[in-house]
């Protein structure tokens, strides 16, 4: 089957890029580079919804039926559907105290989540982070995030204004910031500057995946959360947000690997010396190094 793939990328230049991204992504461990941002993301949701509810707590103070509104739109029943309300109710008691906590607490949080995905990019690119700086780092890109997040957000209401044959403008809006938070995301918290251009790739990948897991996630998380909460209480619902969650932080290092792999095809490579322990040279040498700087014998297959 590798010799059938391999034939196939000598005859197609795009499919030989697919290959080399598979398999740079298996070389740098990217399933546990991706397991690092969903759990970061996972707890990042927490002081998210301190801030969500203390907003719903505000507005439904003066408005009785917005839970039940709520919960029709995420079309959620069970144990989802009473703890959705119970958690209204008790933001109407202690909205104050929960936005103050939240808004501390999303900022914190939100930046171990920035943490983990400079790290995976930079891991792609095989290169350190800049200490103390990706924290400021960080923070300008939560305002450029949030500030995209208000445009995509303020553009789905006017699109949902206009007439139902417009409404492939509702895609072409979402695409259109998917590209340029993905850029955003590259530029400011990569620490491998090559410019813009060359960020379009993988953003460009990063944008369509989004957008499909977005498509995904408003029919199946809805659904996913109300039967699972039913069979397994609120231990479902996590199962079915890190689920979720387990496809973007993939999807990051997936992204993030294009770019390097387009920039080598272009540019080309460098060949360094790597330390390692010292072992017995009669029986471990020579060795192959690879990218994530594991060691095997020569000729050994992968895992080694």
């Amino acid at each position: 089957m590798k010799e059938k793939l391999n034939a196939l990328g000598e005859r197609w230049t795009w499919f030989a890029t697919v290959l080399a991204v598979q398999k740079r992504y298996s070389e740098l461990n990217g399933n546990y580079l991706a397991s690092a941002v969903t759990l970061s993301s996972f707890l990042s949701i927490f002081p998210l919804l301190l801030v969500a509810v203390a907003i719903l707590g505000f507005f439904s103070a003066g408005s009785p039926d917005l839970a039940g509104d709520i919960v029709r739109e995420l079309g959620l029943s069970g144990d989802a559907e009473t703890g959705v309300v119970e958690a209204i109710r008790t933001a109407e008691r202690s909205r104050k105290a929960a936005s103050v906590i939240g808004i501390a607490g999303l900022l914190w949080s939100g930046l171990g989540l920035v943490a983990a995905v400079q790290y995976a990019i930079n891991a792609a690119w095989q290169v350190t982070g800049r200490g103390w700086r990706d924290k400021l780092k960080g923070l300008t890109w939560l305002g450029g995030a949030t500030l995209l997040f208000g445009t995509s957000f303020a553009t789905s209401q006017v699109i949902r204004l206009l007439p139902g044959f417009l409404a492939p403008l509702g895609i072409i809006a979402g695409l259109s910031v998917n590209l340029g938070l993905w850029v955003w995301t590259f530029k400011v918290l990569g620490t491998r500057d090559i410019g813009w251009k060359c960020l379009l790739p993988g953003a460009i990948v990063g944008a369509v995946g989004l957008e499909l897991l977005k498509f995904v996630g408003g029919y199946y998380v809805p659904k996913a959360v109300s039967s699972a909460s039913a069979l397994y209480g609120t231990l479902g619902v996590v199962f079915a947000t890190l689920a979720w969650l387990l496809f973007f932080g993939r999807l990051v290092v997936y992204a993030s690997v294009v770019n390097v792999v387009r920039w080598e095809e272009d540019h080309g490579t460098v060949v360094l010396e790597v330390e390692v322990p010292r072992v017995d040279p009669e029986t471990t040498a020579p060795v192959e190094v690879t990218r994530a700087g594991e060691t095997k014998p020569q000729g050994a297959p992968a895992g080694v």
